[in-house]
């Protein structure tokens, strides 16, 4: 078993461990040690004896003789590296990265009921823009590309409750005050899983947006790029979205 460096552990027994690890983890169901050696290419007394250490730790199971399925205390483990993920910790490294590509503010947004609030952003002097929205700072989700991501993975009913209990205020000539507008934004937003905002929130700053997901394949937070709005390229979203696909595996997800 290597990793993506392609180095392989330098200790046999726990490749060979690993690789009955993974063979239990392609499985749903209880695996017979014949599969199981099969699969891995071990002896069968070879696999048998570190499978039943494995059980010793909880780490695999036994639910009858001579199968084995993966055990509880790897969901115990995986569950307080969950716990301890952050996704701006996740994030920050690879959004410098993109700052340095794009050279504009790179904003990371998360969803508090109605409204988007920033958490962390990575921007420099030398963007040319003037940053309004601080650190901590919010905004209401219909007017930002990243909380028009938030909606659009919104069912209708909610949108629809959305739109009558904040009543779209705008900010701008631009913004999406119309339910009808807004739920053809969402729907073009499903399709492209990418989001924008021009000159809704502020005029002369356009954003764009892509999804950070966690291990449940739910929505947690937003990557987005502001620009003045003649600066914004149209060759960034590559770069935006192989950056958010990047935190979101960090955060576990494999969609």
């Amino acid at each position: 078993m290597k990793n993506k460096e392609g180095q392989s552990p330098a200790i046999q027994v726990l490749e060979r461990t690993f690789a009955l690890l993974d063979v239990l983890a392609s499985h749903q169901d209880p695996v017979s040690l014949k599969a199981i050696s099969e699969s891995t290419g071990l002896h069968p007394s070879t696999a048998h004896r570190i499978l039943n250490d494995l059980a010793l730790g909880r780490f695999v199971d036994r639910p009858e003789a001579g199968s084995y399925r993966l055990g509880m205390r790897l969901l115990e483990l995986g569950n307080l590296v969950k716990a301890r993920l952050d996704v701006r910790d996740a994030a920050l490294g690879p959004m410098r990265e993109l700052h340095k590509f794009t050279h504009q503010p790179v904003n990371l947004s998360v969803r508090q009921g109605d409204e988007i609030v920033y958490i962390e952003r990575t921007y420099s002097e030398r963007s040319g823009m003037q940053v309004v929205r601080a650190v901590g700072g919010r905004a209401p989700l219909h007017l930002t590309s990243v909380g028009k991501l938030f909606l659009a993975s919104d069912d209708p009913q909610r949108v629809r409750a959305y739109a009558t209990r904040t009543g779209l205020a705008g900010h701008t000539k631009n913004s999406l005050t119309e339910i009808g507008a807004l739920e053809r934004e969402l729907a073009m937003i499903r399709q492209r899983g990418l989001s924008r905002d021009d000159e809704e929130l502020e005029l002369g700053v356009r954003c764009m947006a892509a999804g950070i997901y966690d291990d449940q394949a739910k929505l947690i937070a937003g990557l987005s790029i502001s620009a003045p709005a003649d600066r914004l390229e149209e060759g960034w979203l590559p770069r935006l979205k192989e950056t958010a696909a990047h935190i979101s595996s960090a955060l576990g997800y494999r969609g």
